[in-house]
């Protein structure tokens, strides 16, 4: 294990940089990914990618699953009545595993593993009747430009979901807040050796807005019926909106 294993996440001056950054700390953690949210959600984020499916509507639709990790949610598509599922992702490392984990549990051919990037997708306009995502937004570089290119390869219609985590409201907040930002990153770099990488993830939610205010910017990048709910003593959100 390198040093570079224990040291602090950089702040990022440069988009392009935290790009590259995320890249290479989700290349890195791939081989106890699974593990390490387990772990860190005591099992909790299967039930949560469910509700994130079940809100997408995905029964007979050709769907996206954008920054699909190891495949959670691809898979959780097809279980829910997907007939296509398309799974994207930037790190080609979390792809491969995807790919093995599809093939334990889905038919041949239900679910096309891609290296893709959420900002600039290679689709044509109106292809997906559902777009998903999970824990992606916190990640991005520009959010709402984003969300438009989400908005741009579904069809009229189309039913978008995205699962985060949020800033948790009132009294709770700093219970929800100490676990988050102590036992959260204690939990995922003893199991995975890499506190960089779960240092980032508490930092990574100063980047992301409150659940009102993504509602909002959802509605500015184009949605309609824009609407969330949240989980875990509000420290989860599932935001959901249609084309």
């Amino acid at each position: 294990m390198n040093r570079a294993s224990f040291d602090k996440p950089p702040l990022f001056d440069d988009p392009a940089e935290k790009a590259r950054w995320v890249r290479q700390m989700f290349a890195r953690i791939v081989p106890g990914y699974d593990r390490v949210n387990r772990a860190m959600t005591f099992g909790m984020d299967r039930r949560w990618r469910q509700a994130t499916v079940a809100a997408a509507n995905p029964r007979g639709a050709l769907a996206l699953d954008i920054a699909t990790g190891t495949g959670d949610l691809a898979i959780e598509l097809i279980r829910q009545g997907a007939r296509h599922v398309i799974a994207a992702d930037f790190v080609t490392e979390m792809i491969a595993v995807g790919r093995r984990k599809a093939a334990a549990v889905a038919s041949a051919g239900e679910i096309t593993f891609v290296a893709g990037d959420a900002i600039a997708l290679p689709f044509a306009d109106g292809t997906f009747d559902s777009v998903v995502n999970g824990f992606m937004l916190r990640n991005l570089t520009n959010l709402k430009a984003t969300l438009e290119e989400l908005r741009r390869v579904l069809k009229p219609g189309g039913r978008l979901a995205c699962l985060d985590v949020t800033h948790p409201p009132g009294a709770l907040r700093p219970f929800c807040l100490a676990y988050f930002n102590g036992l959260v990153p204690l939990i995922g770099g003893m199991l995975s050796g890499d506190f960089a990488a779960y240092r980032y993830l508490p930092r990574s939610l100063n980047d992301l807005p409150n659940a009102k205010r993504l509602a909002a910017i959802m509605s500015q990048a184009g949605f309609s019926d824009v609407s969330y709910q949240l989980l875990n003593f509000g420290l989860i959100a599932i935001h959901t909106a249609r084309k």
